[in-house]
């Protein structure tokens, strides 16, 4: 099976959940994530991300336009903008969209901003765990 995970930037959201996607699911699945655009993957989502003992320091930001050729068997999209703007993939391709807020816009001191981080970083946690991909 393989699964894209679209965000705007993949730098954030996608880049959350596809560090879960290859934690949990990983043996059963390939796991690939892109952006519409591409941002680089943003520090605070690494450091999150090791917090749960996930490293994603590795991940590279991406365009959805180099995954065009592989056969996905699910594209989740993140957030509204890329559900909106997402390619036509050929096959039969399951779209699943759930919408994350994205915690690259918190504002506020450096501690409400990682605040922000972590709180999306367990909503993609809870959300990818339950995913249930033996029924896809």
């Amino acid at each position: 099976m393989n699964i894209l995970v679209l965000c705007t930037g993949n730098s954030c959201r996608s880049q959350l959940a596809e560090g879960y996607l290859r934690h949990f699911h990983g043996t059963v699945a390939s796991i690939y994530s892109a952006g519409i655009e591409t941002h680089g993957v943003n520090p605070r989502a690494i450091t999150v991300m090791a917090e749960d003992g996930i490293d994603i320091s590795i991940h590279t930001s991406n365009h959805v336009d180099e995954y065009l050729h592989i056969p996905f068997d699910l594209v989740l999209t993140v957030c509204d903008h890329a559900s909106e703007q997402c390619p036509i993939f050929p096959g039969a391709v399951k779209r699943i969209h759930h919408n994350f807020p994205d915690p690259a816009k918190a504002r506020g001191t450096e501690e409400e901003i990682m605040s922000m981080f972590r709180q999306v970083r367990d909503e993609v946690k809870d959300y990818i765990k339950d995913l249930p991909l033996s029924s896809l």
